[in-house]
């Protein structure tokens, strides 16, 4: 029985992950797309293809982070409904917050080279 749970547990958790990183990936890359092609002077080609090589190495970061953290351990998991709402709530608030941080150093990065960009001109 504790198998099953454990087995639950994965099939609630993997989807959310996946549609908390798609979601943040879309609203951060889609907006970011501005800031590309003003770093790229206008050149949108250059800008589009150089954002879509962030939006994959973003996916590729934060589902395989998601991935790593993904084992619930039997030995700290009790037989009980609550104890997995418990450790779901960990694991998703902690990738969250995993997702928070990446999310701003991307636009961190995107800053950093609109203002690199700018001083270059």
């Amino acid at each position: 029985m504790e198998t099953t749970k454990i087995f639950i547990g994965y099939l609630i958790y993997l989807p959310i992950v996946i549609v908390l990183t798609y979601s943040v990936s879309k609203a951060l890359f889609k907006n970011g797309e501005a800031f590309m092609i003003d770093i790229f002077k206008g050149k949108e080609d250059i800008a589009k293809a150089t954002n879509r090589l962030f939006e994959v190495g973003f996916y590729l970061l934060n589902l395989g982070w998601a991935l790593l953290i993904l084992k619930i351990d039997s030995n700290q998991f009790s037989n009980t409904y609550q104890n997995l709402v418990e450790v779901l709530s960990f694991k998703i608030g902690g990738f969250s917050i995993y997702l928070g941080i990446m999310l701003f150093l991307n636009l961190f990065l995107f800053f950093r080279g609109r203002k690199k960009a700018r001083s270059n001109s």
